[in-house]
């Protein structure tokens, strides 16, 4: 089941709010910048780059997910490792809030999202 109107705008908010605090300043956006995508129940957050040998094509690398878990009422976290596959966030897997899991993101205690 995907979020209501209201849980989606919410989420839509705070996950913006969240990219504007850690986009990198505007000259060098063309060279990094950062999105997200709400897919169903789960929010991905991305960096969006030039590929290294093809400057002009423009790719996305993966930073950090999230999935709501209706039936739990839970948050799942997930991190891509090297393997190119979301592996869940063992550290904390699972957080009872949308806040929590910016957290956990924002302070990357185990360098799993932001390196």
């Amino acid at each position: 089941m995907a979020f209501t109107e209201f849980e989606l705008k919410r989420i839509e908010k705070l996950a913006q709010d969240f990219i504007e605090k850690k986009r990198p300043p505007v000259h060098i956006r063309n060279e990094l910048d950062l999105g997200y995508r709400i897919k169903g129940n789960s929010v991905e957050f991305f960096e969006v780059r030039p590929l290294w040998n093809n400057p002009k094509k423009i790719i996305e690398e993966p930073v950090a997910k999230t999935t709501f878990v209706n039936t739990q009422k839970k948050w799942k976290i997930f991190w891509q490792r090297a393997d190119c596959r979301w592996h869940r966030y063992e550290p904390g897997p699972e957080v009872n809030t949308f806040e929590e899991f910016l957290s956990i993101v924002d302070n990357d205690d185990y360098a799993c999202f932001w390196g």
